[in-house]
């Protein structure tokens, strides 16, 4: 078997290096990035380190006339393995062949690749338009990374007062109202309520529920638009009050109009939209054009654990027109919540960071 080591500026220059050398019958054994060897790896980017393999022909010719290969059970099950790792790194170099941010070189390349992170036709047409005709070759993925920077605000909102979180359903509102009562009550040490009126889900008033039980605050579930006064009174104490809602169809009027009055009922002093970064583009255009009745003051992104793309999030803040005041990464209550900073938001953006 030859086993050989490559050093490249992207994986695409990595793969192509190792199909030169070693044919398509390679495995890829490892990958990472490394600073490059000696002093001057000190000062520059990292670059990937690329492990490869192949079974050597001639060696297995030469091993045949100097002894008889052993067809045993055991020699079997090792080829077995090798051919599924075959074709587990076959699929691998195919996922990771795409163009990453330091290939840039041309504006053409900048097409490809904001479709390969799933950004939306009409946002990259407009990338492509703010781009300047003529730029040196190191500075397309600068001008790239201006422009997107432009497009996207991250605010730490103040977490005061009464406070809702609206959006469709499966985007994971409920959870994300507990993990910011979970933040806010054990880690800031504020007193927190809890409201829910989302009656229509049993199972989401009992998780609620159960989550208020264990960190020791308020909990209200609202059946009627005339219980929501009572119940935010109940809870005048608090520094903050979260509101849970029910899922509503952006596309049906009659439910964001009653959701809306819900909200008014509850005199909300910021109301925050949750989708998911698992939405579909042309979804994503539907729900926030819908929720805009409710004049929504942030946008929360959720499951950013379950996608390997972050375009979404570009296509989220140009159509919602709102700040990013959350990000959340995960099930796990509170730690799974926070506020990204611009450069990290951007980096997921653009495919210079993954949380997967």
């Amino acid at each position: 078997m030859i086993i050989k080591r490559y050093l490249a500026r992207s994986m695409k220059e990595a793969l192509n290096k190792i199909g030169e050398e070693l044919g398509k019958e390679a495995v890829i054994i490892s990958q990472r990035k490394v600073k490059r060897p000696g002093i001057k790896g000190l000062f520059s980017s990292k670059v990937f380190e690329v492990t490869a393999a192949i079974d050597s022909k001639e060696s297995q010719q030469s091993q045949k006339k100097e002894a008889p290969i052993n067809t045993d059970f055991s020699s079997a099950i090792l080829l077995k393995e090798v051919e599924e790792m075959k074709s587990m790194m076959n699929t691998f170099m195919e996922n990771t062949s795409k163009m990453s941010l330091g290939d840039i070189n041309e504006k053409g390349e900048i097409l490809n690749y904001l479709k390969e992170l799933d950004v939306e036709d009409e946002i990259i047409e407009g990338i492509l338009s703010r781009l300047p005709k003529d730029s040196a070759e190191e500075q397309w993925k600068n001008e790239l990374m201006e422009i997107v920077s432009d497009m996207v605000t991250v605010q730490t909102p103040k977490m005061e007062g009464v406070i809702a979180l609206i959006g469709p359903t499966g985007v994971g509102k409920t959870t994300t109202i507990a993990k910011l009562a979970g933040r806010l009550a054990l880690l800031e040490k504020k007193k927190v309520g809890l409201i829910t009126v989302d009656t229509y889900r049993i199972g989401a008033v009992e998780q609620l529920k159960t989550y208020a039980e264990i960190m020791g605050i308020p909990f209200k579930v609202v059946f009627s638009m005339g219980e929501m006064e009572g119940a935010v009174e109940s809870m005048k104490d608090c520094d903050v009050v979260l509101i849970d809602t029910t899922g509503r169809s952006s596309k049906n009027t009659m439910q964001i109009s009653e959701l809306r009055a819900f909200i008014d009922k509850a005199k909300a002093t910021k109301i925050h939209l949750v989708i998911s970064a698992t939405t579909k583009n042309r979804d994503i255009r539907i729900i926030t054009e819908g929720y805009k009745a409710i004049n929504y003051d942030y946008v929360i992104i959720t499951k950013l654990d379950e996608t390997c793309t972050y375009g979404s999030i570009l296509n989220i803040c140009h159509k919602a027109q709102a700040p990013i005041s959350f990000i959340t990464t995960g099930q796990n209550v509170p730690e799974d919540v926070k506020t990204p900073t611009d450069s990290e938001v951007l980096n997921l953006i653009l495919g210079e960071k993954s949380i997967c």
